[in-house]
């Protein structure tokens, strides 16, 4: 994995001294089997909140066949249980992403990253015993929480210790690993929801085996290093000259000099403030990344959570469904891998425009075909644009505010992905019951093309600057 994310990249060095700020020595990290092996141990960890998510299109046949679930108005709300369990968790990840994503400004990104993933591997697990669908829909909530602040954590965590030139190359390769959770999640979903193993039914240890692995990842990773950008931003000098050597030292290149007491990066408050991400300054990037999250949310897991159902509308039985569903699903993974090669050739604003266009032209061509073989090439081409469009928003979001403001700016737009979820969610059921799986895709057509104006007209150039300038 190293070779494929390394290769045309030649080193540079910390210890010269032509730039010895932080940002410098940071951009001077080379491309190293240590530096991915970083990029990895973050990774793992959105492996399984990836897998989380998006077991909540697969398991939710299981759980109709459990007697759990119900469909229509026989639901807990007046409406379909797998309408309420998947708004249940965007509605948690709301919840996380805007109110305590902002605690990694002040408490740091590595503590509130490890808080994150332990408050979501127990609660998962606790999902899993629940016999109500009640009691399962409040603990996906709580599960949500969770999410919600460790996908943005890591996001910020990512683009602050990752060299500039080296950072749409990383995203990408992250989501690489986060996304072999989708076919993961789906295969397991095809080999055990329809069966019962030690009196358990299979939607439970779909749902077992994600929060067990991720409290493993959770040892695992303990000994991540805080990002020595927010050390340096909180008046900890010594503690960032640190953590950056033992980095550099990891990376295998001889430590550099200590940057000055003055550098940029020390010079941003200790503390933010929501009203920050409004001044004038940020106030146009807010409202473009709050109108790119509200409508690419529709997009990607309108399609994602909802594509089993899809391809049932088109004649499918649910077994196939789920199997063709795993074929298509490849291409999260493999998008990513494949666009590690070239993310950081293109900016990033333009390469979330290029991929939400993509989106477009073959959603429309999957709500017109009906052959089976069609139907997987292009829902695969689906994904993939999806696949690209992800890796290229996160980094994208992470770059545009400064370090003091990145997780509260980042949670608060992003949020409004889970905001417009927990409606879409609802509003999607209601269209594929109504208008079928033609209409589901219109209606992802269409928000596809607001995040393409939002971003295309609005969104500022951030490719090869650094973190502090752009």
């Amino acid at each position: 994995m190293t070779t494929a994310c390394t290769t045309g990249m030649a080193p540079t060095y910390a210890s010269s001294a032509a730039n010895n700020s932080l940002a410098g020595r940071i951009d001077a990290l080379p491309s190293s089997a240590g530096l991915w092996r970083f990029i990895t141990l973050l990774a793992l960890g959105g492996f399984f909140e990836l897998y989380d998510l998006f077991e909540t299109g697969y398991i939710s046949s299981g759980l109709l066949a459990a007697g759990i679930f119900h469909t229509g108005s026989a639901g807990v709300f007046g409406i379909a249980d797998q309408a309420a369990f998947a708004s249940a968790t965007f509605l948690g990840l709301f919840v996380g992403a805007s109110l305590l994503a902002p605690y990694a400004d002040r408490f740091g990104r590595r503590l509130t990253f490890m808080c994150a993933l332990m408050w979501y591997g127990i609660f998962s697990l606790l999902m899993a015993f629940q016999q109500s669908a009640e009691m399962i829909i409040l603990f996906r909530f709580l599960v949500g929480i969770g999410l919600g602040v460790e996908l943005v954590t890591i996001d910020t965590y990512l683009s602050e210790w990752v060299p500039t030139h080296l950072r749409s190359r990383a995203f990408a390769f992250s989501f690489f690993i986060q996304f072999l959770s989708v076919p993961a999640v789906a295969l397991m979903s095809w080999w055990l929801v329809p069966q019962t193993i030690l009196s358990l039914e299979g939607w439970r240890w779909v749902v077992i085996a994600g929060a067990v692995c991720s409290l493993v990842i959770w040892f695992i990773r303990k000994n991540l290093p805080e990002s020595a950008r927010w050390l340096a931003q909180q008046g900890r000098h010594q503690e960032a000259h640190r953590v950056l050597s033992a980095m550099e030292k990891r990376c295998g290149i001889t430590p550099g000099a200590d940057f000055p007491q003055d550098d940029a990066a020390a010079q941003l408050p200790k503390k933010g403030r929501f009203s920050e991400i409004w001044a004038p300054a940020y106030r146009k990037r807010t409202l473009m990344l709050v109108v790119m999250n509200f409508f690419q949310a529709i997009g990607f897991f309108g399609f994602g959570n909802w594509l089993p159902a899809l391809l049932s509308g088109k004649g499918t039985t649910v077994t196939h469904s789920l199997l063709y569903a795993f074929f298509i699903t490849l291409a999260y993974p493999l998008g990513s891998l494949i666009c590690s090669r070239y993310a950081d050739k293109f900016e990033n604003k333009w390469q979330i425009v290029m991929t939400s266009l993509m989106t477009v032209v073959f959603g429309t061509l999957f709500a017109l075909l009906n052959n089976p073989v069609l139907l997987i090439i292009c829902g695969f081409l689906i994904t993939y644009s999806n696949a690209w469009l992800t890796f290229s928003y996160h980094a994208y979001q992470t770059e545009i505010f400064p370090t003091h403001i990145r997780a509260r700016a980042v949670g608060f737009c992003y949020s409004f992905s889970r905001l417009s979820t927990v409606f879409s969610s609802i509003l999607i059921g209601l269209i594929l019951q109504y208008a079928g799986s033609q209409g589901v895709i219109v209606f992802i057509v269409l928000s596809m093309l607001m995040v393409m104006l939002s971003v295309g007209i609005y969104g500022p150039k951030t490719r090869g600057i650094d973190l502090e300038n752009i």
